[in-house]
């Protein structure tokens, strides 16, 4: 990785990308384009607009700095930008290479590693974002070596664990952590972050909430410090923000999610918002009736699971040219309330279209709404090409 850096501690950013373009797929955003292929991802610039606008308005109102975060959508620029244009300042992403490509497309705003950085990609980390979650002593050691290679100074926010066990040192480590950081050059400790609900489910409460801003403010207490950012959590904790109980000194949110989905968890839509603001159109290869249980003794399937079915006679089936490949079916819904999604292979999604008042035809599209798992899996298949609206 080091052969990438110029002279003065600067990244080739032409040889970073060739390095990670390798393999790469480039989804192409043709608007105009009257014959657009499928499986096809397509997003509504105008909803999403909406979305960033009503969660910024409710985060602002409270004192809360959003943090768009990318990764959902693979970085797409055009996405970003509606982000950044509807007021966001900072962007968020778990990968250097969509930092880089947000930077290449000229997204004006603060980058944000949200990924604790791998110890090998340090020179990269301070190079492209300006900021980055970490846990780890060794590795903002050698963030910090980075930086002042590089003539610069890279903000840290020191991840504390508050229940879900992904990231973050126990709360009792972090008070040496922080004094071990302010003896540090090139690096500037600029608050405490915290995360919830992505590994274990933990909620965020106001109870563990306080807890977090009670350990700040005995670090601060004790360190004689202002700690500039807490960051608390991600768009589960917008639900605090909407029962107004979230802690005054939380001033930061991680929002991407909310932005795509307009909701703080998959039972909660949020007030003037869309939650259909990405839609997955497949097309129809096969139409046929089919008995609903198969034939003969069942084993394991494709992905080694054991399928289960329900026997309700002869049905309407529709085979989609999409699959677990790009998207698993529990993760669709399909706008169509009398379509049922059956199961999927690699390659083939079957649903059950009996009910449905329309006439199908091979040929024919439908339509879902992916949840976000669902919208990040379509972004990274390169099966799958993605439209703006």
């Amino acid at each position: 990785m080091s052969d990438l850096l110029t002279k003065n501690g600067a990244l080739d950013l032409i040889g970073f990308g060739a390095l990670i373009g390798q393999g790469a797929h480039t989804k192409r955003m043709a608007d105009d384009d009257p014959m657009r292929k499928n499986p096809r991802l397509e997003f509504d610039l105008g909803k999403l607009r909406q979305n960033v606008k009503t969660i910024l308005n409710l985060c602002l109102a409270r004192g809360i700095e959003v943090v768009g975060v990318t990764k959902g959508f693979a970085a797409l620029s055009e996405i970003a930008r509606v982000m950044v244009d509807g007021g966001i300042q900072i962007i968020g992403d778990s990968r250097l290479e969509n930092i880089s490509a947000l930077r290449e497309a000229n997204i004006q705003a603060e980058m944000m590693l949200i990924r604790i950085p791998m110890i090998h990609e340090v020179d990269l980390v301070v190079q492209l974002s300006d900021c980055s979650l970490n846990s780890e002593i060794t590795v903002i050691k050698k963030l910090a070596d980075a930086a002042i290679k590089q003539n610069k100074i890279h903000d840290i926010i020191l991840m504390v664990e508050l229940g879900d066990l992904r990231e973050g040192l126990l709360p009792e480590e972090a008070l040496s952590a922080v004094k071990t950081i302010n003896t540090l050059q090139g690096v500037r400790l600029k608050g405490l972050g915290g995360n919830f609900n992505c590994i274990s489910g933990i909620e965020p409460t106001a109870d563990k909430l306080n807890e977090f801003v009670a350990l700040a403010v005995k670090i601060e207490n004790e360190l004689g410090i202002q700690l500039e950012i807490l960051s608390g959590g991600n768009t589960s904790s917008l639900a605090l923000v909407v029962n107004d109980t979230i802690p005054e000194r939380i001033n930061q949110l991680r929002i991407g999610e909310g932005i795509l989905l307009g909701h703080t968890d998959i039972f909660t839509n949020l007030e003037k918002t869309y939650q259909d603001a990405g839609i997955l159109i497949a097309e129809v290869i096969e139409l046929k009736q089919k008995e609903s249980m198969p034939k003969g003794s069942i084993a394991r399937d494709s992905f080694g699971e054991l399928p289960k079915f329900k026997a309700n006679g002869l049905r309407k089936r529709a085979i989609l040219a999409i699959g677990k490949q790009d998207i698993y079916p529990a993760h669709l819904k399909p706008l169509d309330p009398n379509i049922t999604v059956i199961a999927a292979s690699s390659d083939h999604l079957v649903v059950d279209v009996t009910e449905s008042t329309t006439a199908f035809q091979v040929g024919d599209e439908i339509r879902f709404i992916p949840t976000y798992p669902g919208i990040l899996s379509l972004c990274t298949s390169k099966y799958v090409t993605v439209y703006t609206n």
